[in-house]
């Protein structure tokens, strides 16, 4: 697939802060405050909330799911289809578990573009580039800005991940922009059993375990975040509204998680 460039006044206004040897965070101006990061939080709070909690973001996402994120996000990773040399695009990339596989998958001839609106989960990801001393690591930037405002034409890239981001968009099909998009989130399930499971463990496993950190009120927004999100088949009619021809969501992790999948 041939990759189109970005169009060069976004690139033109974007300034450069060297991290490490192995990748920058571009920092580009914004004129306005962020669109788009409800539906619980306006963009402001949400932003302050997941700065918050980036220094302890990894491990209480290996002690609240028993590790078993990190099989999820792998298999997310190979939904993507992502390949040897592609372009690829992990958005609301956090701390950057999703950019690191990918990485891997696209190898040194590929380019990686992690991307979150949190300054701090961005310096967070490029400390952690720095330690990894893998040779193929060098092929991912970090950008902080806008999900909903990025500076690259519709099919840029090759394949999109997004982890636990998709959820906090409102304009959802801007996330959908190419070639084959995989986004891992929490399933609403359509099932009253998997849902009142979920909501339980939120209530009395992850706000209880975060409180011990002194992030139970940044935590308590997720019940009410996956409350409005949508259901497996309206986000595989989301896919299909946005351009693609084929999606698929597949319901993992007992139900209580899910991956959407889909491709022109």
């Amino acid at each position: 697939m041939a990759i189109a460039a970005p169009a060069a006044a976004a690139a033109a206004a974007a300034a450069t802060l060297k991290l490490t040897s192995y990748g920058h965070i571009r920092l580009r101006p914004r004129s306005k405050i962020p669109a788009g990061y409800r539906p619980v939080l306006c963009a402001n709070e949400r932003q302050a909330l997941f700065s918050c909690i980036a220094p302890v973001y990894d491990n209480l996402n290996d002690l609240l799911s028993l590790g078993q994120h990190r099989v999820w996000k792998r298999m997310a990773v190979s939904w993507s289809g992502a390949k040897e040399g592609n372009c690829v695009l992990d958005l609301c990339c956090g701390s950057g578990y999703l950019t690191f596989l990918l990485s891997q998958k696209v190898g040194s001839q590929g380019k990686v573009i992690g991307f979150d609106f949190s300054k701090e989960q961005l310096f967070v990801a490029a400390s952690r580039q720095g330690l990894l001393w893998k040779a193929f690591n060098k092929n991912i930037v970090w950008i902080e800005g806008d999900a909903l405002d990025l500076p690259y034409s519709d099919c840029y890239f090759n394949a999109i991940t997004v982890g636990y981001g998709l959820r906090n968009l409102v304009d959802r099909n801007k996330a959908m922009k190419g070639a084959r998009v995989s986004i891992l989130d929490f399933n609403k399930s359509s099932q009253p059993y998997t849902s009142a499971v979920l909501e339980w463990m939120i209530d009395n496993v992850v706000i209880p375990v975060a409180s011990g950190y002194g992030l139970a009120e940044e935590y308590t927004y997720l019940k009410s975040s996956i409350r409005e999100f949508l259901t497996g088949r309206e986000l595989e009619m989301l896919a299909l509204e946005a351009g693609f021809s084929n999606a698929k969501h597949y319901e993992i992790g007992g139900g209580l998680m899910g991956n959407l999948v889909a491709m022109l």
